[in-house]
């Protein structure tokens, strides 16, 4: 393999396919385990599950965390959200982004609120649907009033 090649295909491992960029302090503060600076979600590879820590407890007034892995739990999400809203928008199992040949959806996995990419909504009162997923498309964890709201953005066809 040519030297240049060879650090191509490193470059890929490094650089994720895609980004979620919050969009509100409330999306921001949900990123449990930050990337770097920028708070980013980045997306390594294709179908990318996104859901809620299902394990969050308040005690004296705090929001105490307890992660699914080290309670013996598999995880069954790339990225799990914290949720800490009295009424609660993100589920346990949200939705995923798939990739299909060239194209990207968001599908929502049956969630209580559904999601919507650029106001249009999918799923919502456990029903699943899916909509097309462009570059720069802002896709909302929840209802419309939701604040968990993150700008795709793809990095993949950047590298190649």
């Amino acid at each position: 393999m040519h030297i240049n090649e060879e650090k191509k295909e490193i470059v890929k491992t490094l650089i994720p396919k895609a980004v979620m960029v919050p969009l509100t302090p409330k999306a921001t503060s949900s990123i449990k385990n930050k990337c770097d600076k920028q708070n980013l979600i980045p997306i390594f590879s294709f179908p990318f599950s996104i859901g809620r820590e299902a394990r969050m407890q308040y005690i004296d007034g705090e929001i105490i965390i307890n992660e699914r892995h080290k309670l013996g739990h598999e995880p069954n999400n790339d990225v799990y959200l914290i949720d800490d809203e009295q009424f609660l928008q993100i589920s346990r199992e949200h939705c995923k982004i798939v990739k299909k040949n060239e194209d990207y959806f968001l599908i929502d996995r049956g969630s209580a609120c559904g999601c919507n990419v650029n106001g249009y909504q999918i799923g919502g009162n456990d029903c699943s649907g899916e909509l097309p997923l462009c570059d720069g498309d802002i896709v909302t964890i929840g209802t419309d009033e939701s604040l968990y709201q993150f700008k795709f953005l793809l990095l993949e066809q950047n590298y190649k």
